[in-house]
């Protein structure tokens, strides 16, 4: 049974409760990561992301140019790093270029 919130909590607590009753945290994880790799990566590389999807730990990016993907192959470890900052918890632990 879950946990019975009052009246008087916060609107943050009434909503981390209902996505953990729901499991709906991989959900949100996803939705976090794209819009996190589109705010940290800017509109250079944004012209070029075709697709962003989260399975599991692992983020699949495809980029629709070749050039900028072995540029990115060389910084991935980095790319991990900012991203998982920028969302305040690991939620990446492995990139994939397409």
């Amino acid at each position: 049974m879950s946990k019975r919130l009052h009246n008087d909590s916060p609107i943050s607590e009434v909503l981390k409760a209902f996505i953990e009753n729901n499991k709906l945290q991989s959900g949100m994880d996803k939705i976090d990561v794209e819009k996190a790799w589109k705010d940290l990566m800017g509109n250079g590389v944004n012209t070029y992301t075709c697709e962003v999807v989260l399975k599991g730990s692992t983020l699949y990016v495809t980029l629709s140019s070749a050039v900028l993907r072995e540029e990115l192959s060389y910084g991935k470890q980095k790319i991990i790093a900012m991203l998982n900052d920028e969302l305040r918890k690991e939620v990446v632990k492995e990139l994939v270029l397409r």
